[in-house]
């Protein structure tokens, strides 16, 4: 009857869709009992427990699919050390990230052996020069951009410090070289004078004490704007920052070093003077004496038997190879006529103090002085000789050594610091603390040492 109504093409077309139709609820049964069994999610409960057992398996899977990945990243590192256990040295260090474990030595090379100089030939530092004054005024002419004084009775400057071109044979050393080249370059900063930090050995027959002299020659004759140049050794700190050199007194002198006429012209005493931070002028007088000092110092066999003729000659020196400062001693104590009346011996202000009698009293200091002095009562600088902080043994305990070092930085470094507001909680501590709150009128505050801005030179506080 169905089919005489509609016809028999037009029922037969619907008997075919009927068909499609069940068999594709047929296979989306299928599918979705298939897809339930597969995923876990196969015990017909509710739809919001099936929801739940699917969100779960889902997360599940990606965590399992992400597993061999993180598994892959772990096991990879541990091959490379695996691997590495086989290797040589260099293998470990290539893939090492740990800088604890690393061996710096690996990559600190010397390309070549050192040249052996001509053991007939006599040293010296460099060519014979006599008329450094007249190239050097010359120069002066021919570059007024660049004078030798930047200001009244204020001459040019340039302070020269160093250290090793390797890292310190301790791993401390190199925190406290650091501690003491910032120190130096607050000062500078404050002084208007220039500063220039040496890591090259220029000369290899003149290490350890004797390093400074080719590098002190070479930029005297490089630097003729200079008109004095600082030497300062690398673990002497300036401690009084704002007191300035009188740089007046030295008119008619050319190397200025903390000691005592007596104790260096009649005592001969190898600590009548002191060669750690002394003043040198740039001219010809400066090279000649140069000149006179180098030969002491080549390594080996000069070095040795320099070193027994200062022991013999000198008052209390012990038994060592020549050092720099006692061939000092012994330069002017027997050529007095040539070069003593171009050199003062300073000891009104301490160029050069020596930490053990100093560093005990700063808090004394503290409260009874104040910056400026130089002396006894503030000391400009603060010596550590015999510490070595950068070397495998010292003179003095370790532990003395560097708490001192720490003391001597930060009474320093306070002086900075309370331009700004701050203080160190206490000599001994790197933390710091506020002195002075904060104002809407910062312009006001008063610079009491006269440090923010000086001019040159630090502002003179009235010795009272």
């Amino acid at each position: 009857m169905i089919e005489r109504c509609l016809g028999a093409y037009r029922w037969r077309r619907i008997q075919r869709a009927l068909r499609h139709c069940k068999v594709t609820v047929i296979c989306l049964v299928l599918t979705v009992v298939v897809l339930r069994g597969t995923i876990g999610a196969g015990k017909f409960g509710t739809p919001e427990q099936d929801f739940m057992e699917i969100r779960d398996h889902l997360i599940h899977s990606s965590r399992k699919r992400a597993e061999p990945h993180r598994v892959l990243e772990e096991v990879q590192p541990q091959q490379q050390t695996t691997s590495s256990d086989s290797a040589s040295s260099n293998t470990n260090n290539a893939n090492t990230n740990s800088y604890t474990e690393f061996d710096i030595n690996t990559i600190l090379k010397d390309e070549g052996p050192d040249e052996k100089p001509d053991p007939n030939k006599p040293y010296s530092l460099g060519p014979k020069i006599s008329d450094w004054d007249e190239q050097r005024a010359r120069w002066l002419r021919d570059n007024p951009q660049f004078p030798n004084f930047i200001g009244p009775n204020k001459p040019r400057v340039l302070l020269v410090t160093g250290s090793s071109p390797k890292p310190c044979e301790n791993p401390v050393g190199d925190h406290y070289l650091l501690k003491s080249i910032k120190n130096k370059i607050d000062y500078c900063r404050l002084h208007g004078i220039e500063i220039f930090y040496n890591m090259a050995l220029l000369d290899a027959e003149m290490a350890g004490f004797w390093a400074k002299l080719p590098l002190i020659r070479k930029l005297l004759l490089s630097h003729p704007e200079i008109e004095f140049l600082w030497w300062m050794d690398s673990d002497a700190m300036f401690t009084d920052m704002a007191f300035e050199v009188p740089w007046e007194r030295y008119k008619d002198s050319n190397l200025v070093m903390h000691g005592w006429n007596e104790m260096v012209y009649d005592q001969k005493n190898w600590i009548g003077l002191n060669t750690g931070s002394f003043l040198l002028r740039n001219c010809q007088w400066s090279l000649d004496i140069l000149d006179a000092w180098a030969p002491m110092g080549p390594k080996g066999k000069i070095r040795e038997e320099a070193g027994k003729i200062l022991t013999r000659e000198l008052k209390g020196r012990p038994v060592f190879e020549a050092d720099d400062q006692s061939a000092m001693v012994y330069l002017l104590a027997t050529q007095r006529d040539k070069w003593g009346g171009k050199v003062y011996l300073e000891n009104g202000y301490y160029l050069h103090g020596y930490w053990g009698i100093l560093v005990d009293r700063y808090e004394e200091m503290i409260e009874n002085y104040h910056p400026g002095l130089g002396d006894h009562r503030w000391p400009l600088v603060t010596h550590f000789v015999g510490c070595k902080p950068c070397g495998k043994f010292g003179d003095y305990p370790v532990e003395r050594c560097l708490k001192q070092m720490d003391r001597a930085f930060n009474f320093g470094d306070n002086q900075i610091l309370q331009i700004y507001g701050f203080t160190h909680k206490s000599l001994a501590s790197r933390r710091v603390k506020r002195v002075r709150n904060e104002t809407s009128n910062p312009l006001e505050v008063k610079d009491e040492l006269g440090l923010l801005h000086p001019a040159f030179k630090a502002v003179k506080v009235s010795s009272s």
